[in-house]
Order: structure tokens, then sequence, then C-alpha cells
């Protein structure tokens, strides 16, 4: 239900104040590299082109896609067919417009539709909440003061993350970039294998029991998310040689460049779990290893190796188990591994610890960012002036010029 709003302001339908309409497409060879004219996707800049398909500010909405999505420009732009564009009338302020639907929830997702679409009719029905023309003014200049502090405290957070990455390779390149220490590769100290590749034809086979199974997402960097574990039904033989023992240390195969390699020890947290394929397994076979240690290793200092390793295709970057077989991995003597191990664990709690500070520090900037847009549109984040003229004048005035004149 809309909130009351303050005197002199008026709520309508978007449709009601601002024609919609669709953008019109612009292949990639036909956009100009140094071109004037800012081209818009539902993603936001895709481009550039030397002719204006809009000339006046305009406020672009994500039609497919990212579908919801708000976009201002204040130049001459060519939306594209991904996106509707508003025609903004005299007496609203365009970037008022786009910061208010920005703050709406303009689309309903469904996750049963593969790509998010945001339909014209329920476009235009839209509440909005229109203020006097001349509060509009003040409204924008006001949450871009508080949003420019809070672009600040980002810039500052950003920036201690940074730090905080970098504390993490200065303390794996120390502990592990030991001159002292002998090497050898994984493939010699470990049975590596693969995982089960998932097939809903062949699952129905009524003989075939079902086994939780780990899927990529649940194999993170030094750890394992087992929030949401899901099951796969499997030729019993087959799995019952995925089946993961405690001490097994788990790899992903593919993903972004900078995910390569990542994962953790499997500590038995789930009786009769298998994985996926991919994500490759890998069983000591010599007892001069910890597990940890190697797992440590790779998600640190051998990540480097990872990333040069992978090979990359149009949208992912993967490994093989050939690869992964050559994975260079220090040998030091156990009780070395174990104290490096400790020493790691120790400096990653503490690690653990600012992250947590800073993931805190950032979602509590995100809520003051909705906070001040929700102040802004129900009228509290600015004095009002009784000598405005009221919102309800505008939109018959806007009314009555929409009528007098034919759509484009």
């Amino acid at each position: 239900m809309n909130e009351p709003l303050p005197p002199g302001w008026a709520r309508t339908a978007l449709g009601s104040v601002c024609r919609v309409e669709y953008g019109k497409g612009l292949s990639r060879r036909h956009r100009v590299e140094n071109g004037s004219v800012g081209v818009y996707g539902s993603a936001g800049l895709v481009g550039h082109h030397d002719r204006a398909l809009v000339d006046e500010p305009v406020v672009i909405v994500g039609r497919k896609g990212n579908a919801g999505a708000v976009w201002h420009s204040e130049q001459p732009s060519w939306p594209i067919d991904t996106t509707y564009f508003l025609r903004v009338p005299s007496g609203i302020c365009a970037k008022y417009l786009g910061m208010q639907l920005g703050h709406l929830d303009l689309v309903e997702h469904d996750s049963s539709t593969t790509i998010p679409s945001l339909r014209r009719p329920d476009l235009e029905a839209a509440s909005i909440a229109i203020a006097p023309s001349a509060e509009q003014e003040r409204i924008v200049a006001a949450i871009e003061e508080h949003f420019s502090r809070l672009d600040d405290v980002e810039t500052a957070l950003n920036a201690a993350q940074t730090r905080l990455y970098a504390l993490q390779r200065s303390a794996a390149t120390r502990l592990f970039d030991r001159p002292d220490w002998t090497w050898t590769v994984l493939g010699e100290i470990a049975a590596l294998k693969g995982g089960i590749t998932k097939d809903s034809k062949r699952e129905a086979n009524p003989d075939f029991v079902e086994y939780p199974y780990l899927r990529v997402a649940n194999v993170q960097r030094g750890f394992l998310d087992l929030s949401e574990v899901t099951t796969i039904r499997a030729d019993r033989d087959k799995a019952e040689k995925l089946v993961l023992q405690p001490g097994d240390i788990l790899f992903t195969e593919g993903g972004d460049r900078d995910k390569l390699g990542r994962g953790w020890v499997w500590e038995g947290q789930i009786e009769n779990c298998i994985h996926q394929n991919h994500v490759f397994r890998a069983r000591l076979t010599n007892g001069d290893f910890d597990s940890r240690f190697i797992s440590m290793h790779a998600n640190t200092w051998g990540q480097q190796w990872f990333e040069t390793h992978g090979k990359q295709t149009t949208n992912l970057a993967s490994i093989n188990l050939t690869t992964l077989k050559s994975f260079p991995v220090p040998a030091p003597p156990p009780d070395e591994q174990r104290a490096v191990v400790n020493e790691l664990q120790s400096v990653m709690r503490s690690q653990d610890r600012l992250q947590a500070d800073l993931d805190r520090a950032e979602r509590c900037s995100q809520t003051l960012r909705r906070a001040v847009l929700s102040s802004a549109f129900s009228g509290e984040l600015t004095p009002q002036d009784p000598n405005d003229e009221p919102a309800s004048v505008l939109l018959e005035r806007i009314a009555a010029s929409r009528t007098a004149k034919p759509s484009r």
C-alpha cells in the first residue's frame, strides 16, 4: 500500500505522465568507437554512435535481460531494443524520475522464466510520487549530496578490501615461497578422480540409488558451503567409487579464471556423499603430506598457477585432470606443514574478522542508500515550500498537453 504523501504532492501512474517507447536495435558493427552519442542497453552504456535516437534528457528502463534496471542520460542517446525509454514532459525532472524508478521493484522475478522481462503495460502502470517541480530539483540535489558521502565511504571500503587481499597474498608468499623446501607434483602424492555427470535420462533407471553430491557452488575457496546439498540418482557401483572420504582434497574444474582450483578438505560431514564432474577429488597416497597444507597452498600461493594454466573458452576457464596432476606442491617435513597450517589458520581467522567488518560496512552503506531514497520519495528528505506550485496543477498541465498533441 502506498504511503501518504506531503501536501502539494500527487501520486499517478507512470504512463499518465511519460510516453513509454521501445528502444531501437543498433548492431555492434554500426556503433562508433569515438561517437558522441551514448548507446544504452539494459545493462547500461554499451557503446557509442554518431547519431541520436533521442535528443532530450531521457530515462531508460531495461525491457529484457536486466529487466527493470534504470538508467538516466542528460545527453542525446540511443536506447537499443532491450530497453524502453521515457519521454519526460516539461515540469518533471528526468533525474528525479530515474532515481525514483530505480528505487522501485518494477519486475516480479519468476525463477521459471529463462530471461527476465518487463511488460510495457506493467511499466506504464507503475505508481510514482510526483513532487512540485522546484522540490524535485531540491530532492535530486539532496540525494546526490548524501550519495557523494556514501561514495567516499565505499571508495575507502574498496581500498581496504584491496589491502586485505594484498595481506592475504603476502602471508601466503611468506609461508609457502621457501627456497629451502623441495617440491613435487600433486599426481605423485595423490590419486585424482573426476566426479559424476548429471544425466536426467539415466537417473530415471529404477535400479539407481540416490546420493547426496557436491556441486561447484558447494566448493568454495578455503571452505565448503553445505547449506544446500542436492541429490543425484546414480549407478551404485559407479557411485561407490566416488564416495568422499575424510581427508579428500576438492578442486573446482572451471568457471571464472580466478575461481579455478579453489576448494577445501572433505571432513566426512555427509555420509555417502559423492561429487559432480566439475569437482575433482585428490586422495593422498603419501602419508607425509597434510591435506589442509596442500589445499591452503592451492587456495593462496598456488592460485596464480591455476590462473596461468587454465584453458580459456569464450565464457569460461577450465583445467583438466592431466593439468591438475602437474600442480606443483611443496614437500617440507610434516612438522613444518603443520606449523604452516596453524599459522595460516590464525592469519585467516584474523582476516575473516576483518572481512566480516568490511561486509557489514558495505551492507550498511547499501541500507543507507535505500533509506535515503525512501525518505526522498515520501517527502521526508527535504522541506516542503508552500509557495511551490502543487503537483496536481503540473499533472493537469501534462494531461492537457498530451490531449492536444498527438503521440509521436
